[in-house]
């Protein structure tokens, strides 16, 4: 019997002996017959081969497919060596490690694709640093530029001077860049308060000295900017004004003075606080008077300047009094009725509105004034007193100049009274009328051939209408020395003899015949 015979049948009593070991594990663990025979159809199967695949086509597909995983290899690893090189150009720019990765055997898709992710995360990175060290070394530029600066330090030097894509964009180098920008900005800022405070000292002074406008053009140049030259020069335009300032002693001293009469006018200051600052009345005009005006002046601007908003307000709340007041003055004058073109319908607006806004514009006021007070732990003082005091106070002497006001028109309408029931009253000319020049004949009219003047027929024949009592317009005082003469009164008394001859110069000729005062039952002329 051949050799492969032999195998053949050493292979069939090993299957045949698995089987039966098969059965007996099955029978044992009590498996049903329909699932042996499915079990023995699995193991069938598996020992059949089944498809028509030689041993040639499938050395050959597996050729294919070792290539192709050549090939792969290939490819991973280069991709693998590229992205190290990119990680290790990006590490060096940004400071960072690099990834860890090992290079020796093959990335899987899973290991490639995170380290590319983090190369596109570090080129992320270095974009937004860069475009960052760019603005901040334009700023930095212009700040060395602005204060004449050169770059005195190693770190300076590479910012300023070296190439941009060479500068190690680290969080280290990129915090130290902020840190040098704000030093430097800080400088600048400090450069340019103290040229301000050149310049306002500057202003002061040309003020103070009353300088030409013509000297002051000279130094115009120099009135911006910070740069170390603009600020020498401002410095020697102040020294010299200062020197100036020590000749013209007592002119400046005046200046000085109106400039602190004016804060005293914004400030509320009582009379007492001014005579306060007893310098401002010493005319030993002296070095040292000159800086007790200075220290004031700078001590009163300052406190303007803290509490310029309630100043404010305050003077908002003075204007709209004096407003109120004049409208008030406005309404309690006859006159106004005379006005034309809407002008009182205007100012009754107006005031309207000013009633309405004053209280409102007080209690805003004593809201602020309460909690600055609060605050400073003091109280707010105007014109030597606190401000609602002094509110008030304006209220109250408001109220007793108009009680005042009326009292004075009721005591003069009852002088008045009593002088008409004593002497009658006074023709009044009408409005229209008062612009008559001298001598120029009023209008008459004629009744019945009889002559009446205006003011005599509007004076006697209106109460007849209006029913009021009223004295003759043409009553006379009695001349100087003689006893008083007493009128008839619409009683219905007869006029005494001993006034016939003067009262019938006063009567009034109707249809041609005289009439007396008695012939007008009910009224007295």
């Amino acid at each position: 019997m051949r050799r492969s015979e032999v195998l053949a049948e050493e292979s069939i009593v090993c299957l045949q002996k698995a089987l039966n070991h098969l059965r007996e594990i099955w029978e044992l663990i009590g498996i049903p017959e329909d699932q042996r025979l499915q079990r023995t159809e699995v193991v069938k199967k598996h020992i059949k081969e089944e498809g028509e695949t030689t041993i040639l086509q499938l050395e050959k597909d597996l050729r294919t497919q070792v290539e192709l995983m050549r090939k792969q290899k290939k490819e991973r690893k280069q991709e693998l060596k590229l992205l190290q090189e990119q990680d290790q150009e990006l590490c060096e720019i940004l400071c960072t490690p690099h990834y860890d990765i090992d290079s020796t055997s093959v990335p899987s898709l899973e290991e490639l694709s995170q380290f590319r992710q983090h190369v596109a995360t570090l080129r992320e990175t270095k974009a937004s640093r860069h475009e960052e060290f760019v603005n901040i070394k334009r700023q930095i530029i212009l700040c060395m530029e602005e204060l004449e600066h050169t770059p005195d330090t190693s770190f300076e030097r590479d910012v300023v001077c070296e190439d941009e894509d060479a500068f190690c964009l680290s969080l280290e180098n990129i915090a130290t860049l902020q840190k040098l920008l704000q030093q430097l900005e800080m400088r600048k800022s400090q450069n340019e308060a103290v040229c301000e405070g050149l310049r306002a000292q500057i202003r002061e002074l040309w003020d103070r000295l009353q300088i030409p406008a013509e000297e002051r053009e000279a130094v115009a140049t120099v009135m911006t900017g910070s740069k170390a030259k603009v600020r020498k020069a401002l410095q020697l335009e102040v020294d010299r004004l200062e020197e100036l300032k020590m000749q013209n002693m007592k002119k400046v001293i005046e200046a000085i003075r109106v400039e602190l009469a004016q804060y005293w006018d914004q400030c509320f200051y009582s009379q007492e606080q001014r005579q306060a600052f007893a310098p401002y009345y010493s005319e030993d005009y002296t070095e040292n008077l000159l800086q007790l005006h200075d220290a004031e002046i700078v001590q009163l601007r300052n406190y303007y300047e803290v509490h310029k908003e309630l100043f404010e307000g305050v003077q908002k709340w003075e204007e709209s009094w004096k407003l109120f007041l004049e409208f008030e003055r406005k309404a309690s004058d006859p006159s106004r009725f005379t006005n034309r073109g809407g002008n009182l319908l205007k100012e009754e607006k107006q005031r309207a509105k000013l009633q309405k806004t004053l209280p409102k514009l007080e209690e805003e006021l004593k809201a602020r004034i309460e909690m600055w007070e609060q605050e400073h732990s003091k109280a707010f003082v105007v014109n030597g007193q606190k401000f609602m005091e002094y509110v008030t106070e304006q209220w109250e002497m408001h109220r007793l100049e108009k009680e005042r006001a009326k009292q004075e028109r009721q005591l003069k309408n009852k002088k008045q009274t009593e002088t008409e029931m004593l002497y009658g009253s006074t023709p009044r000319t009408p409005n229209k009328r008062r612009g008559l020049a001298p001598g120029t004949p009023g209008k008459v009219r004629k009744l019945n051939t009889t002559t009446v003047s205006n003011a005599t027929a509007n004076s006697s024949i209106r109460p007849v209408f209006s029913g009021t009592v009223c004295r003759s317009p043409m009553s006379r005082l009695p001349p100087s020395g003689s006893k008083p003469v007493t009128t008839s009164t619409c009683s219905g008394k007869k006029t005494p003899r001993g006034l016939k001859h003067g009262a019938n110069k006063e009567n009034l000729e109707l249809n041609g015949s005289i009439l007396s005062a008695r012939t007008f039952k009910g009224f007295q002329i």
